[in-house]
């Protein structure tokens, strides 16, 4: 039992880095030289801003939790 809750939180701690990663990639791509689009990257910029805030919370939690395992 201890084993599986054990590789469900490693598994989630890999999908949250994954994700982290992937919106720190979005960010440093800049913002388009086209105005609309620009408007566009600048809306989903805010979604992805509380998307990354919820995920690495998330992920301080999990990391709590598996230091107790060590």
């Amino acid at each position: 039992m201890v084993d599986e809750e054990l590789q469900k939180l490693i598994a989630r701690r890999d999908e949250l880095l994954k994700r982290i990663e992937a919106i720190e990639t979005d960010y440093r791509q800049g913002l388009d030289a086209d105005s609309e689009e620009r408007a566009v990257q600048l809306e989903n910029a805010e979604v992805l801003e509380g998307i990354g805030k919820a995920a690495v919370e998330e992920l301080e939690e999990i990391e709590k939790k598996l230091a107790e395992f060590a």
